[in-house]
């Protein structure tokens, strides 16, 4: 019996910044997430003022609990929208990845973001993307932590394959995505970190029209706002 109590040792010390420790709790396996999960804070920003409840911070489809922070592109995707686009002909997939913290406030630190992450793409997505090539379809990426876990799992064994890894691929305007074919993201300005990520996806004065188009018509940024679809050549295939 362990007491409510957490302890860890710090293991290790990243040369990147002090911060950036590595842990051994004095538990492990389901007492070490039942301990996280009673005694431990969702992650959460300045701009919110309230503390933030942990369903606050989870998709409705969250399983494993790898990441640090939420992959908020998912957030507005309640069971009510995912069941509705697989009426509409929409398959849907899953990835698992472990996104890392966005930003930290650490200028040293923030800069060397995205950190290496890890991510386990299961044999039923491989085949539901196959069939999606087969059939002429795209391949749209919730947020750009799938793409990362699906262009890094191409990266690593050479070719998209079922399997779990490590990927250390930043996205910008000098990659060309090789698995995905557009994002469902939310809204990023210029000067933003992610700004820079999704223009493997669209140029820059495209992003900033779209930024600027928004910010007028009253949409809302940050993790609990709204969402955009960006995928190359839509608008002119319909």
């Amino acid at each position: 019996m362990f007491s409510e109590a957490l302890t860890a040792e710090v293991v290790g010390v990243s040369a990147i910044s002090p911060r950036l420790c590595e842990l051994r709790f004095d538990r492990e396996g389901a007492a070490l997430w039942g301990a996280l999960y009673r005694l431990g804070r969702p992650v959460q920003y300045a701009y919110v003022a309230e503390p933030l409840a942990l369903w606050s911070v989870q998709t409705v489809f969250a399983a494993r609990p790898w990441a640090a922070e939420m992959p908020s592109a998912g957030r507005p995707l309640d069971w009510e929208t995912l069941l509705a686009l697989r009426r509409a002909g929409v398959e849907l997939a899953a990835v698992t990845h472990a996104a890392g913290l966005s930003s930290v406030g650490d200028p040293e630190l923030d800069a060397a973001l995205p950190l290496p992450e890890r991510f386990d793409v299961p044999e039923a997505t491989v085949a539901a993307i196959a069939r999606a090539r087969a059939r002429g379809g795209r391949v749209i990426a919730v947020g750009t932590t799938v793409v990362r876990a699906l262009e890094g799992n191409a990266r690593r064994f050479g070719a998209l394959r079922a399997g779990s890894g490590e990927t250390d691929l930043v996205l910008g305007p000098d990659f060309v995505p090789r698995v995905v074919d557009g994002v469902v993201t939310g809204m990023h300005g210029p000067g933003e970190s992610h700004f820079e990520l999704l223009r493997a996806f669209a140029g820059e004065a495209a992003l900033r029209a779209g930024f600027e188009h928004a910010a007028a018509a009253g949409y809302v940024a940050h993790e609990f706002g709204d969402a955009a679809l960006i995928v190359p050549g839509l608008a002119r295939a319909a």
